[in-house]
């Protein structure tokens, strides 16, 4: 749960989720990103911190994980694992809308 924690630490106001896509090497330094600048970079730190974290914790319990999936009810992060660093998707669910019916005469 430290995860869950340090990503929602504090965070009353509420901000768009963000949208896109991170390359960051093994020390944890964003590489190319396609995610808006206005995002607060402390979040994407977290993020990118956490992500490195599980990937170095399986290696060393020697069982490596290439990828992971996270649904959370309005944001999706998945991750892939590269030589150390990572690539990180960010995604936000939509709610499913139903289209209206139009109104009948």
């Amino acid at each position: 749960m430290g995860f869950l924690t340090r990503f929602f630490k504090g965070h009353a106001a509420v901000q768009q989720l963000p949208a896109g896509s991170l390359t960051v090497n093994r020390d944890g330094q964003v590489v190319t990103s396609t995610i808006a600048s206005g995002y607060p970079q402390g979040l994407l730190r977290d993020i990118v911190r956490d992500v490195l974290l599980l990937f170095r914790q399986a290696r060393e319990s020697q069982m490596p994980l290439a990828e992971f999936s996270i649904h959370f009810a309005s944001l999706r992060i998945t991750a892939r694992e590269m030589r150390g660093g990572a690539v990180i998707f960010l995604s936000p669910q939509t709610v499913p809308t139903t289209p209206s019916q139009p109104d009948r005469l």
